[in-house]
């Protein structure tokens, strides 16, 4: 007689990969890691109170919804120079080489970051966003 392997339901693991981040690296050329969901790329215009980040390799701000009393969100996004905050208070995590730098982002106003804030005008690498309520 064979023994039969236990069966049941499989386990579903969140590695809290962004969906759908294959789609907007080949459509946007914005690389989306992880985050926990409350920080989510959103078309500029589409929303008031949107986290609004600029870089010279775009064209056009890169938008993001925030919901929920904390968000986070791990990405990359070359070049970025300043951020609109909203309503929440928000930190960036930036590179520069192997410098790695955090910067407070104003609520509801511009923040200098990166190239802008740096005494030498060097090219940051947004990295990581997080927010609090």
């Amino acid at each position: 007689m064979q023994a039969v392997a236990e069966e049941g339901p499989g386990f579903a693991v969140e590695d809290f990969g962004y969906p759908n981040a294959d789609k907007i690296l080949a459509e946007r050329n914005i690389i989306l890691k992880r985050g926990d969901g409350h920080i989510v790329l959103a078309d500029c215009g589409s929303a008031i109170d949107l986290l609004e980040v600029w870089s010279r390799e775009k064209e056009d701000r890169i938008c993001f919804k925030v919901t929920g009393t904390r968000g986070y969100l791990a990405l990359e996004i070359p070049s970025v120079f300043s951020i609109k905050g909203n309503n929440y208070s928000a930190q960036v995590d930036m590179t520069v080489g192997t410098e790695e730098k955090t910067f407070d982002v104003k609520k509801n106003t511009w923040t200098p970051v990166g190239e802008s804030a740096d005494s030498q005008g060097r090219d940051f690498m947004l990295m990581e966003i997080r927010t609090t309520k």
